[in-house]
């Protein structure tokens, strides 16, 4: 009798052990970005011209530069010292908070610490969209609006501020994807559940989300960066 409990426990032991590797058992930790290079990159009209929408995308991960650059390049700090970004907001506000979905896990994108800090553990890419790129894409960004830091605005007319901030933050990663060769393609997300499942506050809303990566091998080769 006493065997089979030294056994069991043994075996209970081991069971615990594994459950402590395994990927998402651990709890996450803030990941730094090393900092953004904010030189070189195509031509602003070169990557106007280059600008497209591709939903097929390679499950490749991103380097950590890569993450880092095209997080700065979307709504990082260009002015140390005053900490304004390289999107507008209404009124400065700097409402939209970027959310990163990785494989290891969600994270949210802190500009002025160039971070990401941990949300949840685990793949959460397959509950913002089923569409096929969602699950593929390496990098998955949410864009998530909190309202009240625009405080100088109309309660009515936040949302709609928010939403033309989103779409100006956006359009800079599109230029970045251009410039860089990636992949990236913007779609809508289902708010209520997104939001629940993020366990946003009433007052914090999910507007947009866009997927990022490589694009798949039966594209056409973007063109080869010209620096001027």
């Amino acid at each position: 009798m006493r065997k089979r409990l030294a056994r069991g426990s043994l075996l209970a032991l081991l069971i615990f052990g594994l459950n402590l590797s395994l990927p998402g058992a651990e709890e996450l930790k803030p990941v730094p970005l090393p900092p953004p290079q904010a030189e070189g990159g195509l031509p602003l009209m070169h990557a106007l011209r280059q600008r497209h929408t591709t939903r097929e995308i390679q499950p490749t991960k991103l380097p950590p530069q890569i993450l880092a650059n095209l997080l700065w390049a979307g709504f990082g700090i260009n002015r140390p010292g005053t900490g304004h970004r390289t999107a507008p907001s209404a009124m400065n506000s700097q409402e939209v908070d970027i959310y990163v979905a990785l494989a290891e896990g969600l994270y949210v994108y802190e500009a002025k610490a160039n971070r990401l800090n941990p949300v949840l553990a685990g793949d959460f890419r397959p509950r913002i969209s089923g569409q096929a790129y969602v699950k593929d894409a390496p990098a998955v960004l949410i864009f998530v609006a909190d309202l009240p830091r625009l405080a100088k605005a109309k309660p009515e007319q936040r949302l709609f501020y928010a939403a033309i901030d989103t779409g100006c933050i956006s359009q800079n990663i599109y230029l970045y994807c251009a410039s860089e060769g990636l992949a990236t393609v913007v779609f809508a997300v289902d708010g209520a559940p997104l939001a629940a499942a993020l366990k946003l506050k009433p007052d914090q809303k999910a507007i947009l989300a866009q997927a990022v990566g490589y694009p798949a091998a039966e594209n056409p080769k973007p063109e080869t960066r010209v620096v001027k």
